[in-house]
């Protein structure tokens, strides 16, 4: 590897509190600069790993992968010291991942991941690399105390734990105190023949990046930015800089900018994506998962009354040629473990007298799934194709869209991580970015600009879905004129155009459920919100990128009100000696329902409700299922 220097300290917009640095510009200019690899290293997180890991890779840069921690010997630290550590290899990896995870579920300080000292000890840090964290880690801390000449027993402590993988960190941003340090580290080091490394810290991408990276930590912490007394823990020296300006800061110690290129060399540690990692279903002693997986498929479609002799709307044959042709393409792709366990679920939830839905999106074309109870529509029978589900010419995890009431998802939820172990299942996490509206009233407070001025600026952006400010721009003349004509409101949008679209919160997917064939830290580490739920540290995207399956466990109201309906109704014909009516026998052609619709009476009604639906409804006036699912599949975007 040829290089002057390697970025080892690069804090990106997903850190959420202090990094501005999106992922596929820091790649780019990275690659600008022809330095050959770079290290993402947010706080106490990796939830851009995988982004970051496959943007480096297309422009031919090497990723190394670590995070920023905060190292204590108790939660109730008053300041814990900062480090950062690197991974070597997939072992490296896999401890990082434990260790995030236990500083989530186990050592916050003060709403912050903490790892406690007396987790790191060699045997869980093997396969990491370890920068001291400079003037804020544990020696830096020590060098700047009132006890120095400790500095020398705490650094020959953290080289018992990472043994030929610990460095003394400088750096020249411009804080207080940073030149005192500087010497006394570098003296130290000296001293012990320990390696010291050059690293920038950089938390926004150019110079003139540094007043919107500013305004971000203030919106976070609700600061005005030109407060005066405000905090202000960051310079505006803490750009990515070239190998060229580098060499210039630390001309004096041309070791430092080696080192990094030699840790560097030593990460080696490669994200293995695209290949699916499914749990395991436990099938009965002396059978495969794709013989039992034809069993029940079979028993399953005969309950359907699929049966020779049977008064069917397709020809048996069709439905046997279509299963073998479902069953080869499943066992093909090895996905007869997951159709296994989404049967179990749904199966185990319908016993509980949960209410699920009779299926949407592509899953409800196969009629394995049918057979298993998956769903309640006959593929055959509507005419849907088993391709848009699975398709071996287009590899794709498998994803099933499950409606559950809302009242019993979350018991659903429980039953999957009893069965499969509370260490292999995860709700996902999901992460809110500042959309154009928001981030303009969030930035004009931030400026102290007055509320009702930003307000007059904030509504004058389209309320459409996906909108930018740039589009903002382009497609509302007034909001145009403001901006071309009033200063202050160029100033508010273009401060908010740096900031449109980054991450500014962590959240719970709506439906999502990970199940991995082994502990989830294994994979990837885990988060814990302020609700203390446990989450992935990847979303969705990620979660598939690594190879695992998501799960959809949606919360449906509209199945609760229907259920709630349908019990009352079945209490009144009881008093009345009457038999019960089966939700899921009710006659789809019912004129009085086709009735209700074309007078657009649909609040309520799933998918029927909104103002554009009932528009469309109004005009086309449905009178069979089939005007239905052309209205569905019409107004939904990019039919």
């Amino acid at each position: 590897m040829q290089a002057d220097f390697v970025h080892l300290n690069v804090h990106s917009e997903y850190s959420l509190v202090d990094g501005l640095v999106r992922i596929p510009e820091l790649a780019d200019v990275v690659r600008k600069n022809r330095m050959p690899a770079v290290a993402l290293t947010d706080h106490n997180n990796v939830f851009a790993v995988v982004k970051f890991y496959k943007a480096a890779v297309r422009r031919g840069l090497k990723p190394l992968i670590g995070a920023d921690v905060l190292v204590g010997g108790t939660p109730r630290d008053t300041l814990p010291a900062r480090m950062t550590l690197l991974c070597t290899n997939a072992t490296g990896f896999r401890n990082l991942s434990r260790l995030l995870s236990s500083a989530y579920s186990r050592g916050q300080w003060r709403g912050r991941a903490l790892l406690l000292k007396r987790w790191l000890e060699p045997e869980a840090l093997e396969g990491l690399i370890a920068l001291s964290g400079g003037q804020f880690g544990e020696v830096g801390r020590t060098l700047l105390g009132a006890k120095p000449e400790q500095a020398a027993s705490v650094l020959d402590d953290w080289l018992r734990r990472f043994p030929r993988r610990f460095y003394i960190e400088v750096h020249r941003v411009g804080r207080p105190e940073e030149q005192e340090y500087r010497v006394r580290a570098v003296r130290l080091a000296g001293e012990h023949r320990v390696p010291v490394v050059a690293t920038n810290d950089v938390r926004f991408l150019a110079r003139d990046d540094f007043e919107a990276h500013e305004a971000r930590v203030c919106i976070q912490e609700g600061r005005i930015l030109n407060d005066a007394g405000r905090p202000r823990e960051y310079t505006e020296n803490q750009y990515l800089k070239s190998p060229a300006e580098m060499q210039d800061l630390f001309g004096d110690l041309p070791e430092a900018l080696s080192n990094s290129v030699e840790i560097a060399r030593r990460c080696s540690f490669e994200l293995d994506l695209g290949r699916p990692c499914l749990p395991e279903f436990q099938v009965p002693a002396g059978q495969t998962a794709a013989a039992y997986l034809r069993v029940v498929t079979l028993e399953g479609l005969e309950g359907r009354g699929v049966l020779p002799g049977a008064s069917l709307k397709v020809p048996l044959e069709r439905y046997k040629e279509r299963l073998e042709i479902e069953l080869g393409v499943i066992c093909e792709m090895e996905f007869e473990g997951y159709f296994l366990i989404v049967a179990d679920f749904i199966r185990w939830a319908r016993q509980g007298e949960i209410p699920v839905g009779p299926g949407r999106g592509s899953g409800a074309g196969s009629l394995v799934a049918f057979a298993l109870g998956i769903t309640n529509l006959d593929p055959l029978e509507h005419d849907l194709l088993f391709e848009r589900f699975l398709n071996p010419e287009r590899v794709s995890m498998p994803d099933f869209d499950i409606d559950f009431c809302i009242d019993g998802r979350d018991r659903v939820i429980d039953y999957v991580a009893e069965r499969y172990g509370a260490e292999q299942v995860s709700q996902i996490i999901t992460f809110g970015t500042m959309a154009a509206r928001a981030v303009v009233r969030d930035v004009g407070r931030t400026l102290g600009m007055p509320f009702g001025h930003v307000d007059r600026i904030a509504k004058l952006i389209p309320f459409e879905l996906g909108i930018t400010l740039k589009k903002a721009l382009d497609d509302d003349k007034e909001l145009k004129a403001a901006y071309d004509a009033e200063e202050n409101v160029r100033e508010l949008i273009e401060l908010a155009r740096k900031l449109e679209g980054i991450a500014r919160n962590a959240g719970t997917h709506a439906g999502g459920v990970v199940i991995a064939p082994r502990p989830l830290t294994e994979f990837m580490p885990m988060y814990v919100d302020t609700e203390g739920n446990s989450l992935t540290q990847l979303d969705k995207d990620d979660v598939e990128a690594i190879g695992l399956v998501k799960f959809d466990f949606l919360g449906l109201r509209t199945l609760t009100i229907i259920d709630r309906a349908f019990r009352f109704i079945n209490r009144r014909r009881k008093a009345d000696g009457l038999e019960p009516v089966d939700p899921a026998h009710i006659p789809m052609e019912d004129p009085r329902t086709y009735d209700l619709l074309k007078r657009c009476q649909t609040t309520g009604v799933f998918q029927l409700e909104s103002r554009g639906m009932k528009d469309l409804i109004k005009r086309l006036q449905p009178d069979r299922f089939g005007d239905l699912v052309a209205v569905l599949a019409l107004f939904r975007p990019g039919p």
